[in-house]
């Protein structure tokens, strides 16, 4: 079963157990993978890796979205972004910890015989893709700058 799939059944689970957050949360995921879908053109359905990206930016959007409301004393607003955040959590893979992606970074620089800032790209793009859904793009390019600095 694909992710879009599990998520289509666990959003109809939600409606039949009338869990208002997680089925919003799952709404909203769904209409951003159908409009991917249908920017994409011809295909039915998306790969898992794409629907990763999109889990990862709804997840960076609701945290966001959460800081503001933290900011602004709502905690009724707080308490609903975190719910729908954690839904969005379930979906994604377990992040790695600092240690782990700085190892595969290392890792990965070795390969590329990356030595300067001029290689940078190169390790970004072998780096994000590896570590797609489990890293934060900040946190990678943190890492390959103090690596290649």
């Amino acid at each position: 079963m694909t992710l879009q799939d599990q998520i289509s059944a666990d959003m109809k689970e939600a409606m039949k157990a009338k869990d208002k957050v997680r089925l919003a949360a799952l709404r909203d995921i769904k209409s951003k993978i159908m409009l991917a879908v249908t920017e994409s053109g011809g295909a039915d359905a998306l790969d898992d890796g794409a629907v990763l990206k999109i889990l990862s930016k709804q997840l960076k959007q609701r945290e966001d979205t959460l800081a503001i409301y933290l900011e602004q004393g709502r905690q009724d607003l707080v308490d609903e972004e975190q719910a729908q955040a954690e839904v969005i959590r379930q979906y994604l893979p377990q992040p790695l910890s600092p240690e782990e992606l700085e190892a595969g970074v290392k890792a990965i620089v070795d390969e590329l015989d990356a030595t300067s800032m001029a290689d940078m790209g190169r390790v970004m793009g072998a780096a994000s893709a590896k570590f797609a859904g489990r890293a934060d793009g900040k946190a990678i390019s943190a890492i390959v700058r103090g690596l290649l600095a």
